[in-house]
């Protein structure tokens, strides 16, 4: 049998064409493609039926995370323009913190035209709120690395660092859809459930979703439920060597409530996750649980959860004892809320433990996630994705959906 890390990119790879990429979204969410794989059959529908197609038993989740204007423009005094790209805060090291601080902020950034930077700050002024205010941007570090340590500071006090990235920030559309960042997409890039500000990109699955759509999940009985998923620049990242193991995933930041934990613990509904964010998020809790109920003392260090973690060969446990454990270490130690991280990958050969279905975008050719994808319902994403090219489907993040339903995650 296949080890997971063997697995070759090759075998996921599929002509996509430039003008199959949607590059901007429908005028109307909910009017988007609907791709219909449920229990092995393939059909189509528009996204406004959805409620219509879910199994009557369903529970969606959803990633309730917004898209920070992350994307920071400075020219220098020689003219060149160098961009700072936020991906994480490290001082504060808490997303919510970070955007409250006044004064001055570390986060880990990428760099664009970096060579053109070989010292001393750079700073701009704009007016915010009224008031003319100058932000400065300084490297702490000086390697070659892939990512920066980049201390932000500005001269008032009574400024956010959020009220300087609305002010100063670009929105980071994907960089496959080659063109700048317009107005529009400060509406149309975001969920209508977004609330919780971290992710460099959208959770896509949800830019369908619309308050009719809501409304009519509501008329169905079928519950929602939220999580939190910073989505990293890192889903951007192709695959560039030929196995799976040598793909580094990247680091995400997930907040999940106590009533969240418990709600999922106990429910006998069939969890359909809306994007792939939610899944990875689900996925993790059960690892970060099965790691309390092995190690009971574990620090929350130890509960983030590794990339290969899952195919280590460690025996199974429910998933509601994974996810009462986690209930259970959140009232230990006091709080309502689970912050913590993954590096989670999801590859065929994984074994399902939350997830039952999945609604989701059309993925890139040779990415991780369609590897994901594959996991779910197996080879079959071949026959799904051939169906979407032959019947005129919008691909990537604007483009499409599906609702993808196998008979059983387990053995797809």
């Amino acid at each position: 049998m296949q080890k997971p890390q063997d697995i070759r990119i090759d075998d996921y790879d599929y002509p996509l064409p430039d003008e199959r990429i949607a590059k901007y979204p429908l005028a109307r969410r909910d009017a988007s493609k609907l791709l219909l794989y449920r229990g092995g059959e393939i059909s189509e529908s528009t996204f406004s039926h959805l409620p219509e197609w879910l199994p009557a038993d369903a529970l969606l989740v959803c990633n309730n995370t917004r898209v920070i204007q992350a994307r920071l423009h400075f020219r220098k005094e020689t003219g060149a323009l160098i961009e700072i790209f936020c991906l994480e805060p490290l001082a504060p090291c808490d997303y919510l913190m970070s955007f409250q601080t006044t004064g001055r902020c570390v986060w880990r950034c990428l760099v664009g035209n970096l060579r053109k930077w070989k010292q001393g700050p750079l700073s701009r002024t704009l007016r915010v709120e009224g008031r003319d205010i100058t932000l400065r941007a300084e490297r702490i570090d000086h390697t070659d690395s892939e990512s920066h340590e980049i201390a932000f500071s500005w001269d008032d006090a009574g400024i956010t660092f959020a009220s300087l990235l609305e002010a100063f920030g670009e929105l980071p559309i994907p960089p496959y859809l080659n063109r700048e960042s317009e107005e529009s997409d400060k509406v149309t890039y975001q969920t209508v459930y977004s609330r919780i500000e971290g992710s460099v990109a959208a959770p896509t699955a949800g830019l369908h979703f619309t308050p009719e759509v809501f409304a009519a999940l509501q008329e169905r009985d079928i519950p929602r439920l939220e999580l939190t998923l910073h989505v990293g620049a890192g889903t951007f990242k192709p695959v560039k060597s030929d196995t799976i193991a040598g793909h580094a995933m990247h680091t995400e930041y997930i907040s999940v409530s106590r009533e969240t934990l418990l709600a999922l613990a106990t429910t006998t509904r069939r969890v359909i996750a809306v994007g792939t964010t939610s899944v990875r998020t689900l996925e993790s809790l059960y690892y970060m649980g099965r790691t309390l109920v092995q190690h009971p003392d574990a620090t929350a260090e130890q509960l983030v959860v590794e990339q290969w973690q899952p195919y280590d060969g460690t025996p199974d446990i429910p998933a509601r004892e994974a996810l009462l454990a986690l209930v259970d270490y959140l009232d230990r130690c006091r709080i309502d809320r689970l912050v913590s991280a993954t590096r989670i990958i999801i590859v065929p050969g994984y074994r399902w433990h939350i997830v039952q279905g999945l609604i989701t975008n059309f993925h890139q050719p040779r990415s991780t996630l369609l590897l994901l994808v594959s996991a779910l319902i197996g080879d079959r994403w071949h026959e799904v994705y051939d169906y979407a090219l032959g019947h005129d489907f919008r691909f990537l993040s604007y483009g499409d959906s599906s609702l993808l339903l196998p008979s059983d995650p387990a053995k797809p």
